[in-house]
């Protein structure tokens, strides 16, 4: 039976929690978005040991749970002598996992700039761009794009692993309900407060990211529409 005024307790505490939740997935998708970008033109470098390394860091990465490295990256690597540095619980928490996904989102960009025309990059030699110059203005632009969706599904599965990093004693909203519950030990109410409140926040952003994805496939075949017109016509 649900003690409805332990739930109107609590909410207030968990929704206070839940602006940390927001804060440290934001953050750790910044660190994603940027990170991933930079291992997926790291990975294309001509220079193989290079390339080898991203991959075989990228492999590393998704091959391995992200609540161990969480645990790595906040009590093990403090310890280890010259490269070690000691971080905030929060600070190792928005890092992991802004790593972590880096590594799924430098997936979806490769495939984002795959989808470019290789005459895109013939094109821009021929008008004698320089490479990051071709990379700015003529690849990234239409390759970013397409993938925008997708990287909204990972923003989505990203938010909802944010209560890992209650392992490490960040006061997100599970550790908030999980420390009310072990105070009066209602349990019931503290956790369907905060399942309620990630379905909230989940549900609609899926549909958005849904809308998005719909609108960018629509906008895409009109494109290719209107290219095969032109060959057409041509």
């Amino acid at each position: 039976m649900i003690d409805w005024q332990v739930a109107i307790d609590a909410f207030p505490v968990i929704f206070r929690a839940m602006f940390v939740t927001l804060g440290i997935t934001l953050g750790a998708y910044l660190v994603s978005v940027v990170f991933g970008l930079v291992l997926t033109l790291l990975g294309r470098s001509s220079f193989k040991p290079l390339a080898w390394t991203v991959y075989g860091f990228v492999q590393f990465v998704r091959s391995t749970p992200p609540l161990v490295q969480l645990f790595f990256v906040y009590y093990a690597w403090p310890q280890i002598p010259v490269v070690g540095v000691s971080m905030s619980a929060v600070t190792a928490g928005i890092a992991t996992l802004g790593i972590h996904y880096a590594t799924y989102l430098s997936e979806i960009y490769r495939s984002g700039i795959n989808s470019v025309p290789k005459g895109q990059w013939e094109a821009s030699r021929a008008l004698n761009f320089s490479r990051p110059k071709t990379w700015i203005k003529v690849i990234l632009p239409q390759a970013i794009p397409p993938v925008i969706p997708m990287m909204g599904n990972y923003l989505i599965v990203l938010f909802k692993e944010t209560p890992l990093l209650m392992a490490i004693s960040v006061y997100e909203m599970l550790a908030a309900a999980r420390e009310l519950g072990a105070s009066n030990f209602q349990y019931t109410e503290v956790y369907t407060i905060v399942g309620l409140l990630f379905l909230l926040l989940s549900y609609p952003s899926s549909l958005l990211v849904g809308y998005a994805e719909k609108r960018m496939n629509n906008r895409i075949q009109r494109k290719a529409k209107k290219v095969e017109k032109e060959q057409a016509s041509a």
